[in-house]
């Protein structure tokens, strides 16, 4: 294999990483060269030192030697310290590459064909961060499931997970959104549901039945429409408070399974941001990844 840069995403459920060499057809121009590699999540605060170091030796053995250049962009990337751990753990895998590791906000913006802009992501989390022409940056959200990511997929699903406790101490038979999740998890009732909910923790488990709660939205149900609409607020106000700081003129990208999937909910964000053009809003069309490719190019100067 000639010589190549390595972009990877690394998400709050699943890691993605593409190889591609500098020079050939690939993602900062048309068509990847190479097939994406999906693997699980490699997201130290979700699976650890050792769980993020079986990844990473498997995704190396998969694209191959003479890399020379690898960035990642990680989901809760947030710290210096989190930062210098992924990229100790890169550097054994990809020894004397050129190593960078960035919030997955970044790579998207990237994505996007973008140096300035906002993005907003939903997926398992919700995160706003953008960059404005003068290189300032802000961001809003992205604190994890424990102290925030409202909008985001796990925030959905535990909403679902309250609308059936209400409905449980309410008296009222579980309406169809109660009905679905209970069948999903495999509870009998609300209180087994709930007893679930604290016995197995994981964001991306929970984060897994946001579709089935926005489907239904889609088709109208009622307490499925309420979250959707407290999603959409939480988002919208996200990326508003970071437009508000750099300039309600910068473009915004939409990414992450949510915002991507679920047109609906994507909409409804849009429309309670009430920019002056709308058209500067647009949902990512391409995978992240192939931004954090574009920025290991940019780590060899290419």
């Amino acid at each position: 294999m000639s010589p190549a840069v390595l972009g990877l995403h690394i998400g709050g459920s699943r890691t993605h990483a593409l190889r591609h060499e500098p020079g050939s057809t690939g993602p900062s121009r048309s068509e990847p060269d190479a097939p994406e590699i999906t693997e699980t999540s490699a997201n130290l605060s979700s699976v650890g030192h050792h769980g993020v170091d079986a990844v990473l030796r498997r995704i190396a053995a998969a694209v191959g030697k003479d890399v020379r250049a690898v960035c990642a962009g990680a989901a809760g990337a947030d710290t210096p310290a989190s930062r210098a751990v992924l990229s100790a753990l890169l550097a054994e895998h990809f020894p004397g590459a050129v190593i960078d590791v960035v919030h997955d906000t970044r790579i998207i913006l990237a994505a996007a064909g973008l140096d300035a802009g906002a993005v907003l992501v939903a997926g398992t989390g919700s995160v706003a961060w953008g960059r404005n022409r003068e290189g300032r940056e802000a961001r809003s959200g992205g604190y994890g499931y424990l102290l925030g990511d409202e909008g985001g997929g796990y925030s959905v699903v535990r909403d679902a997970v309250r609308e059936a406790l209400r409905e449980h101490y309410a008296g009222l038979e579980p309406g169809p959104l109660v009905q679905a999740v209970l069948t999903a998890t495999q509870s009998a009732d609300a209180l087994q549901l709930m007893d679930h909910f604290y016995a197995k923790p994981e964001p991306d488990y929970w984060a897994s039945m946001a579709p089935l709660v926005l489907d239904l939205a889609v088709s109208g149900d009622p307490a499925a429409l309420r979250i959707q609409a407290e999603a959409a607020h939480s988002l919208a106000s996200m990326a508003r408070q970071v437009l508000g700081e750099l300039g309600l003129d910068l473009p915004l990208v939409m990414a992450g399974g949510l915002l991507v999937n679920q047109r609906q909910l994507a909409d409804a964000v849009a429309r309670k941001l009430s920019l002056d053009d709308p058209s500067a809003v647009r949902i990512l069309d391409r995978s992240p990844v192939q931004g954090a490719v574009t920025l290991a190019e940019g780590l060899l100067g290419t």
